[in-house]
Parts: structure tokens; C-alpha cells; sequence
């Protein structure tokens, strides 16, 4: 007989409610170059929101268990396997089978070993902010040590991985929270400067911070809200990411103009292969050095799960990473 587990399905588009626990799915068996996971934690990420209510570009086929970020314990490994095996810590950055569940199954390149300075929490908190905060600020604004680079919405999970790792680039780094709390979370995590971006005049004071100058690029996470005040915060040659957007927004085409500035949407699933490794490898050498500690914030069970994603699109201020917990 399938042994059986918990997990999370959506059988509907819709909001957080069509997230429902089930408690007598089939646990997934390993294919060729697959890895089972026995799930400890896993991510909550925003695009997960988005997927969910059915505004995403790319659909997946009804029903469906979310999620991509899992990390725990590797149950088995299917045939052509060789770098991993029963026992091992994991996190991974990608799930075939969905992540908001007790077992998952990833392909072997999106299984990586979790370093045992970490918990399982944590190594839930790598994988789409990390890896996606990698590929906005090397990949595609190919940032350079002694740049100042602007992180706005720098306390939830990808915010806090990119000042991490702007810091490590050799970058100067200005964020932006929501809340004194944010702000603190900010500073603690690699940033020189931290700004409310509920403030008023908070755009001022980042631009008498350059100098006047005005900042070298800007890792975006609500480009629907922010987008049009980045453009004319941007030093010549200025670039702007495109993390996270929740909808429409208009813009100034000539703000980007006289600077010769650039905008360029970041898509995690159409890293290549060999940047994934790219990143796996530096990501894993902060690690073991130490500067690259996830912050994670709250933690609900899995049944809660419709909770996790109201809260991480209504919360007033991020404050580190989403995860769940079996």
C-alpha cells in the first residue's frame, strides 16, 4: 500500500481559503535524478500569492500543492543519483511535486546540503530569496563592489537576502522598511543606511544620502507602488530590478532618458542551469563563512497555510522570512 501524508492542495483559483489540508495524499516516489524530501519546513514566498489567485502569468494544472522552498531530510533518491542520499540535510529551490507538504520531490539540481550551522527553518528561508536576490543584483544589474545599490522593501525575505549579500559584494547599501522594527531588522543584516518608506520625504533623504547623486541600482519588490519615484532616484546609468509588482503602475518613460537608465524584470525560472550552480556555490561559501544567515520571521503550522498568505501580503511590515512547519 502508498504510504499517505499531509498536504496542502488548491483545486480552485481564488484567495488564501482555497488552500486546503488534506490528510490522505499520496506520498510521491522519486523518479530518475530525483530526490525524496521528508519536509521539516518550507518557504512561503510572494509569487506563491499570485499563482494561487490565478494572476500569474504561468498556471499550473488544477489540483495542485504549492511551494518550491522545502528543507528537512532526504527520505530516498531515485536512480542516477550520486551526490545525495538517506539521511542527508537539504534545502531545496524547486519541487516537482509542491512543498507545502510533509514529503516532496525535487530534482537533483535543486537539492543543495544544508549546512549544519543552520535549522531547518532557515535552510526553508534559502531558496527563491536568496537565489532570486543572486540573480537581481549579479545576473541582472551585474553590480559592482564600491556601487550603492538601494534595496526597497528590504525586511522581508528577499530584502534581507539581498542586504546580505550586497554587503558581501562589497556594495553600499541603503534599505528601506516599513517600521521601526523593519529598519532595525535592516541595519542588523548589512545595510549602512535604513529609510521608512512610510515617511514622508523619505526619497530626499536617500538622495541627500548619495550626495545628490542619486543610487546605482535598485532591487524592487513593489514596483507597482515605487517604480516611478526608483526611476527618478537613479544615478546615470542607474538600473532598476523588477522583483515583485501586485499590479499596474505609470510611469515617466523620460525619467529614464536623460540618465540612461534601465528596467529589467527578474525571473527566477528562467535562471539557466549553470547560473543556478553559480549561485548554489557562492551562496554555500557564505554559509560557511557565516555573513549569510537567513532571518526568519513568523512561523505557522501547515494547516494554517491560508493564514501564512493573507498575512504575508497584508502584514504592515515584513520582518524576515514566512515558513511553515510540519
Amino acid at each position: 500500500m502508498s504510504k499517505l501524508m499531509r498536504a496542502i492542495r488548491v483545486s480552485e483559483f481564488g484567495p488564501p481559503s482555497v488552500l486546503r489540508l488534506g490528510s490522505a495524499e499520496t506520498v510521491p516516489q522519486p523518479g530518475h535524478r530525483q530526490v525524496l524530501i521528508r519536509v521539516h519546513a518550507c518557504g512561503v514566498n510572494p509569487v506563491e500569492t499570485y499563482i494561487r489567485s490565478g494572476t500569474f502569468a504561468r498556471k499550473p494544472n488544477l489540483p495542485y500543492t504549492p511551494g518550491t522552498d522545502a528543507a528537512g531530510v532526504v527520505e530516498a533518491v531515485g536512480e542516477g543519483v550520486s551526490a545525495l542520499k538517506a539521511g542527508d540535510r537539504v534545502f531545496s529551490t524547486g519541487s516537482e511535486t509542491g512543498a507545502y507538504a510533509e514529503f516532496t520531490v525535487a530534482a537533483e539540481d535543486c537539492v543543495h546540503k544544508l549546512p549544519s550551522v543552520l535549522d531547518f527553518a532557515q535552510g526553508a528561508a534559502l531558496g527563491v530569496p536568496y537565489f532570486t536576490a543572486y540573480r537581481a543584483l549579479v545576473h541582472k544589474a551585474h553590480a559592482k563592489a564600491g556601487q550603492t545599490v538601494l534595496i526597497h522593501g528590504a525586511s522581508g525575505g528577499v530584502g534581507v537576502a539581498a542586504c546580505q549579500l550586497s554587503r558581501a559584494l562589497g556594495l553600499r547599501v541603503l534599505g528601506t522598511a516599513g517600521t521601526p522594527e523593519g529598519m532595525k531588522l535592516v541595519l542588523k543584516n548589512g545595510a549602512h543606511l535604513a529609510f521608512n518608506h512610510r515617511g514622508d520625504g523619505y526619497t530626499d533623504k536617500i538622495m541627500e544620502a548619495t550626495g545628490g547623486k542619486g543610487v546605482d541600482l535598485i532591487v524592487e519588490m513593489q514596483s507597482n507602488v515605487n517604480l516611478s519615484k526608483d526611476l527618478q532616484m537613479l544615478a546615470y546609468g542607474g538600473r532598476v530590478t523588477i522583483v515583485g509588482s501586485a499590479g499596474p503602475i505609470e510611469i515617466n518613460p523620460r525619467d529614464t532618458m536623460f540618465k540612461e537608465s534601465s528596467i529589467t524584470g527578474v525571473a527566477l525560472y528562467s535562471a539557466t542551469p549553470e547560473e543556478k550552480q553559480e549561485c548554489a556555490a557562492y551562496l554555500y561559501a557564505g554559509m560557511e563563512a557565516g555573513w549569510l544567515r537567513p532571518v526568519v520571521g513568523s512561523k505557522y503550522s501547515l494547516d494554517k497555510a491560508s493564514q501564512a498568505h493573507h498575512d504575508i501580503i497584508k502584514s504592515p511590515g515584513a520582518a524576515g522570512k514566512i515558513v511553515l512547519t510540519m
